[in-house]
């Protein structure tokens, strides 16, 4: 029985039906994990650091006003109204 390295939950993984390189998922906590060894089995969690760079550049283009903020579109309306 190996444990997720994320949140120590057991999962229940046969070494004769896994492959190096396979990809499962945690029952509790739903990460993602790569089998890197199968004799023994030894599971690495794969990271989200990736996913987290894109969020944070298209963050970055908001608040460096490449993107037009509601509040100034609403200015612009009521600019237009008068």
């Amino acid at each position: 029985m190996i444990r997720c390295p994320e949140c120590s939950t057991e999962i229940d993984v046969d070494e004769d039906e896994v492959e190096e390189g396979e990809i499962l998922s945690c029952p509790e906590c739903e990460s993602e994990l790569e089998v890197s060894q199968t004799h023994p089995v030894h599971l690495n969690l794969i990271s989200d650091e990736l996913d987290d760079e894109d969020d944070d550049e298209e963050e970055e283009v908001a608040e460096n006003g490449d993107a037009p903020d509601d509040d100034e579109e609403d200015e612009e309306e009521e600019e237009d109204e008068e």
